[in-house]
């Protein structure tokens, strides 16, 4: 699609841009909601300024807090593609001060631009998701004016995003490869790229007593999440400025059984349908039983993979079959629970990346 043809294309309310990430983000009603709402104001707020019109309408920065494996880069990367919008995946760690040995924070910039063939107007309204921002906290607690020992890697690179996040016309490096080589560059104004931080803030999550339960609870003895707010994440090692320039806070819940079932089988893109027809490819026709697919779930559950861990299980389960498939052409095959508990046993780890 053109980029002009896009521009012109009708804007997603809030219930439509939900119903789409529906059909592909299982679970997280709350955290689509917000995402929706979050989205649809930027939306609105680029038509303003495209069209000169005086507005208040202020950037909506989103951070997404939740466990591993709980969708918080698939929501983000469901979002944009909603949108029609590019987008990158940057990790944090990989982010250094400027003048250190790492990445500068205007790289993630700079591939943003890649992603779009370097057409800066495209750029400029894409997204921006900004991976493990837990792993950039303040570690030199013992200074909170700023004197003390420098963290580079820490409080330093949220500093350096403070004016990507607001807003601001910065330079970036056309090629990633010479990142290093400021003599090719281009200026980009991100007022208008949506940043969409993640991170677990795993220490945050369960700590404290009210977060452990005592006796017995109706939901068969699972904790309740605790609430993660600015006070605590300040706590934690996150500027207060930095947290300022993400107004939308949204927390995940960790998946339960009966999501990673759904997650299995139910979106388009689900793993399940992948391998039926990779095998009907061979004139064969593959079915899971519901047990084996709740074992799968649990197995993810138990190790802490969360949905991440879903394909990898489900590769492990099925190599064998995958390694006779051209054997058995014009045959039925069914996974059941115990074929899972016994591929899952064998000695082999399953790896998560």
């Amino acid at each position: 699609m053109e980029p002009s043809a896009r521009r012109e294309a009708h804007v997603p309310t809030p219930r439509e841009i939900y119903q789409r990430l529906d059909r592909y983000v299982i679970g997280q009603e709350a955290a689509k909601r917000a995402v929706a709402i979050a989205a649809y104001n930027h939306l609105k707020r680029i038509e303003a300024r495209r069209f000169g019109r005086p507005s208040l309408l202020k950037k909506a920065n989103i951070l997404l807090i939740g466990p591993t494996g709980s969708g918080k880069t698939h929501l983000a990367r469901n979002l944009a593609e909603i949108l029609s919008v590019p987008f990158t995946v940057a990790d944090a760690t990989e982010f250094t001060e400027a003048g250190y040995y790492g990445k500068d924070v205007e790289v993630m910039v700079s591939e943003l631009l890649y992603r779009c063939n370097h057409s800066v107007e495209e750029a400029q309204r894409g997204i921006i998701f900004i991976d493990e921002v837990d792993k950039i906290a303040r570690r030199t607690q013992g200074a909170r004016n700023g004197a003390g020992a420098r963290d580079i890697g820490g409080e330093g690179v949220q500093q350096a995003l403070l004016k990507m996040l607001e807003g601001r016309e910065v330079y970036v490096p056309l090629n990633l490869t010479q990142a290093w080589n400021k003599n090719d560059y281009v200026q980009v104004d991100t007022t208008d790229i949506l940043f969409i931080c993640a991170g677990t803030f795993s220490d945050l999550q369960d700590d404290g007593d009210e977060a452990r339960p005592i006796g017995f609870q109706r939901d068969g003895g699972r904790p309740k999440p605790r609430r993660i707010d600015v006070k605590r994440l300040i706590d934690f090692g996150m500027l207060a400025e930095f947290l300022g320039r993400l107004p939308v806070m949204v927390q995940l819940e960790g998946l339960k059984e009966a999501d990673l079932v759904r997650i299995l089988t139910e979106p388009p893109d689900a793993i399940t349908r992948e391998y039926r027809e990779l095998l009907q490819m061979d004139d064969i026709e593959l079915k899971f039983s519901r047990p084996a697919l709740r074992e799968i779930a649990r197995y993810a559950i138990d190790r802490g993979f969360g949905a991440r861990g879903l394909r990898a299980i489900v590769e492990h389960v099925m190599a064998d079959v995958m390694f006779e498939a051209p054997e058995r052409m014009q045959k039925t095959v069914v996974v059941d629970d115990e074929f899972v508990r016994r591929r899952l046993s064998a000695n082999a780890p399953v790896i998560v990346r």
